[in-house]
């Protein structure tokens, strides 16, 4: 029995959903439950009551290292086990049950989302969104990751936000496509500078934890 898998994918599972949903990035969020027999990664959404919303449960069984989601038939009254068998897995089923959600229309009329009114403009860049609060870029963009097989890049660039004196660092991930065309996705991480030491020494005592992106899962 082993949870590795488990805290590997629970590490990276949020960012990557950010960086591919403009709308879980604003409002989805996760907890991690390591207690439980089956431990189990929970997404939810925050109403205007703090409330919590919940539309997707990953279940790991750790004896057979391998993450599921749970359904249930009430014709049949019966539960059905899918089993998801990489990462790419995992995201996708989150990803599809959380647009399931906001779709549901009661929901998204008992919360009055802004989505509706902003369209286009609320979609746009991280960018655009961070240049309006004037931040100053310390670094230019810093290649961290390559490989030029699968035409995939990963940078990084360090800023200083001038309203609030916090750090921000700005993730771009660059994937050309088998047509061609590049698929450009950026996430952004704001700390402060109490927040940077621990953020250092956290990565820094677990680094020989991490494993390279060339290794694969």
């Amino acid at each position: 029995m082993t949870l590795d898998w488990f805290d590997r994918v629970s590490a990276e599972l949020q960012d990557d959903l950010e960086s591919i949903c403009e709308q879980y990035d604003q409002i989805g969020h996760m907890s991690i439950d390591k207690g439980a027999k089956h431990p189990r990664i929970e997404f939810f959404v925050e109403s205007e009551e703090n409330d919590r919303e919940y539309f997707c449960t990953l279940f790991f069984d750790p004896f057979n290292n391998e993450f599921y989601i749970e359904s249930f038939d009430l014709d049949l009254d019966l539960s059905s086990r899918t089993i998801l068998e990489d990462i790419d897995d995992i995201i996708d089923a989150v990803h599809e049950s959380f647009h399931e959600f906001m779709e549901d229309e009661d929901y998204v009329t008992a919360y009055e989302y802004e989505y509706d009114d902003q369209d286009e403009d609320y979609i746009d860049s991280d960018e655009d969104e961070y240049e309006t609060l004037e931040v100053d870029w310390e670094t230019p963009e810093v290649t961290a990751y390559i490989d030029e097989n699968e035409d995939v890049e990963i940078t990084y660039k360090f800023g200083v936000i001038q309203e609030t004196g916090d750090g921000i660092l700005q993730r771009t991930n660059r994937v050309k496509t088998e047509d061609d065309e590049l698929i450009k996705d950026e996430f952004n991480f704001i700390f402060s500078k109490d927040e940077a030491s621990t953020i250092i020494a956290m990565i820094a005592s677990h680094m020989d934890s991490i494993q390279s992106l060339d290794t694969g899962y």
